[in-house]
């Protein structure tokens, strides 16, 4: 039987969405046990080594973990052969001072979006703009706002510096109307309008807005993942932002069924082909 080990997200990096978040991660896994498939879940602080030892190791893990630490552990053991989704390289390329540079390579259409140092800066500021904390995705408050005057973001440099936190990034503030959006593989996509904004339903192709969101999933190598972008009175799709294994929470019982024939898909595939490694093998003698 096919053993699958499903993480949890960190609870300070859930701000307010501490349930969210863990419901689609338990149904994605009630999903996978309707369809024969061994699965338990974890939270991070409850992983070590011994997790990927012996007869209850798992043939694949699917995690919404984010830290450093759980993400290197769990590295560790692809080179052992593991499947996982999201892999940790991908979940670290959706920190900002990473995921800016790969999607401006894959030439991914954003506002601008530039980095900088929280120690060391020199901003020329005339008009609002996004302050986002440079790593992970927003933990607290401040972690993103817009800001409307240079005091401001000096003022949040200077906050993140205090906090360890080296780098932040600026983006530019576009008029428009906010999508949230969610993927699976090539495959599912859904979306919807933020709440809280007073929408201007500007015509744009949805079409495009997936090939985008594919595209930039491809250039972080996202398999389950969602994020933000804004269409403009033109039309124009920008993308705003990336994070692996979002909450779904509009969507849950319908994403969680395509997680769950995603990732069984992907573990049975990945146990036969382990199976004909083995197979192919040359003997020892």
């Amino acid at each position: 039987m096919l053993k699958l080990l499903g993480i949890y997200r960190e609870v300070q990096h859930s701000p307010d969405r501490i349930s969210d978040d863990a419901l689609i991660l338990e149904a994605s896994a009630a999903r996978l046990k309707e369809i024969g498939v061994d699965v338990r879940l974890a939270k991070p602080e409850d992983v070590s080594r011994e997790t990927f030892i012996g007869s209850t190791a798992p043939h694949l893990v699917f995690m919404m973990c984010e830290k450093e630490p759980i993400l290197n552990l769990i590295a560790s053991q692809a080179t052992e052969g593991l499947r996982i989704v999201n892999a940790p390289e991908s979940v670290l390329d959706t920190y900002r001072y990473r995921m800016v540079p790969l999607l401006k390579s894959a030439k991914i259409s954003m506002p601008m979006t530039e980095l900088y140092s929280t120690s060391d800066y020199s901003i020329s500021f005339s008009k609002e703009i996004w302050v986002k904390r440079g790593d992970v995705h927003n933990t607290q408050k401040g972690d993103v706002f817009l800001a409307k005057s240079k005091s401001e973001i000096e003022e949040s440099f200077n906050s993140f510096a205090k906090r360890g936190i080296k780098l932040a990034c600026l983006q530019s503030h576009i008029a428009g109307d906010l999508i949230k959006f969610y993927g699976v593989g090539n495959g599912w996509f859904n979306w919807f309008y933020h709440k809280n904004q007073e929408l201007k339903h500007y015509k744009y192709s949805q079409a495009e807005l997936k090939n985008v969101v594919q595209s930039a999933a491809q250039a972080l190598k996202l398999e389950i993942y969602g994020g933000d972008a804004i269409v403009d009175k033109d039309g124009k799709i920008y993308l705003i932002d990336m994070n692996a294994w979002p909450s779904f929470a509009l969507f849950r019982d319908e994403a969680s069924k395509h997680i769950a024939d995603y990732l069984h898909a992907e573990a049975k595939a990945h146990f036969a082909k382990a199976v004909r490694a083995i197979h192919e093998s040359p003997v020892q003698k």
